[in-house]
């Protein structure tokens, strides 16, 4: 991967070279692609769509460009599965809405306590008409949810399964395709969070068989937006969550429609992640080009934060809370660690004169960080890469640590 094409696509390296970003997971740097986006929309194309005049119908017709590609990038069967909103958390809570609108009290839903609030808080609203809320624990001496484990919470009254592609503390790649059909075998749906999956590996709804799943553009190098995808078959069953009249999907499940502009700029998003694919700028846009990108995405970051791994795993002071080897196959560039003696925002506050982004916390993973008893830690300390960031920037970090770690 050239490294030097990468960081020139991102305005913000020419504008502050000297910070280093490494709170990615929390909200990635935005490409050019997605900024340019943004303002060719609003100079040519701000009107309303729906309209019979050229301007409404050409804004219309670019929209449509924009989904197809978010609907390659998903690989998404059919442009009506993608959904667009504010937040990941918001499509969620639509979701949920619409979902608990066919269910009964007693019906089952088993959440775990490594996901983001996210795809969880609304799930638990649903206690309060009688649905059954259950708790998939991860191993605290794994890091890792255990399918027996699962296979134990489900019953016949299962109705789905919420679970993570990638825990935004552990970084690990869980396997959601073994999950989900085993999930479907005993007659229960899947929501999956790929919010930290999204930014450093492909996503393949059909090739998962995901019946739900959704990732923030926000921390996919565009702007502050939402992308849900759903089954198309599941989606033309659930009532709306829009006016009464308005009965087809993604339309029903968007109050208000989208942000426009935004939305154009996710389509810039993807073009960018195709042209890195492909080595030239306004590459097609194809699964190919796509795949090509982030297979060269997964091996720069497993390299990038090797070195970071390895000194913080031979410090007999610190526990990494997740695995600690850098492999593509079983996680991502996002670490979290803690030290025995020094709690986790005392460290954060010492790297920041450093110019480097990182941050501590429990990054609404709440219950995760409770069952792992690292409240008291004032979290963790999460360094979170991208396939922006440089060697350089991980051993200045590293530096940056070793004159407190002494």
């Amino acid at each position: 991967m050239d490294i030097n094409w990468v960081r020139a696509q991102f305005p913000v390296f020419n504008q502050d070279p000297e910070m280093v970003f490494m709170d990615n997971a929390g909200g990635s740097q935005t490409v050019g692609h997605a900024i340019t986006a943004i303002s060719e929309y609003l100079t040519h194309y701000d009107v309303q769509l729906g309209a019979s005049y050229s301007t409404s119908a050409q804004a219309a017709k670019i929209l449509q460009q924009a989904t197809q590609a978010v609907q390659t990038y998903l690989n998404a069967a059919h442009i009506d599965e993608v959904i667009v909103g504010a937040s990941s958390t918001s499509l969620v809570r639509i979701l949920c809405l619409s979902l608990a609108q066919g269910w009964q009290a007693g019906d089952e839903v088993i959440v775990t306590d490594v996901d983001h609030e996210c795809n969880r808080a609304a799930w638990f609203e649903l206690e309060k008409q009688g649905i059954v809320v259950k708790t998939w624990q991860v191993n605290p001496q794994t890091y890792e949810l255990e399918t027996d484990a699962l296979l134990d919470l489900m019953t016949n009254s299962t109705k789905l399964v919420c679970f993570t592609h990638v825990s935004n503390i552990l970084g690990s790649i869980n396997p959601i395709e073994q999950w989900t059909q085993l999930i479907h075998q005993h007659g229960a749906q899947v929501c999956v969070d790929g919010v930290a999956y999204a930014p450093h590996r492909l996503i393949d709804v059909q090739a998962w068989d995901v019946d739900y799943y959704y990732f923030s553009t926000y921390k996919t190098f565009g702007p502050h937006q939402g992308v849900m995808y759903g089954k198309r078959d599941l989606l033309n069953q659930l009532p709306g969550f829009n006016h009464a009249f308005i009965k087809t999907s993604p339309y029903k499940f968007q109050p208000g429609n989208v942000n426009y502009e935004l939305c154009y700029a996710m389509g810039a998003v993807v073009q960018y992640l195709c042209d890195l694919g492909a080595g030239k700028r306004e590459a097609e846009i194809n699964r190919y080009h796509l795949k090509n990108a982030y297979h060269q995405i997964a091996q720069y970051e497993a390299e990038l934060i090797n070195p970071l791994i390895k000194y913080l795993h031979q410090h007999p002071a610190i526990n990494i809370i997740g695995i600690n080897q850098s492999t593509a196959e079983k996680r991502v560039a996002t670490l979290s660690f803690v030290h025995k003696n020094i709690d986790s925002k005392t460290i954060v506050e010492h790297v920041d004169p450093y110019q480097i982004g990182i941050r501590f916390g429990d990054f609404y993973a709440v219950e995760l960080i409770n069952h792992l008893g690292l409240r008291e830690k004032q979290g963790v300390v999460r360094v979170s890469l991208a396939h922006y960031n440089t060697a350089d920037e991980v051993e200045k970090l590293i530096k940056s640590l070793k004159v407190l770690f002494l």
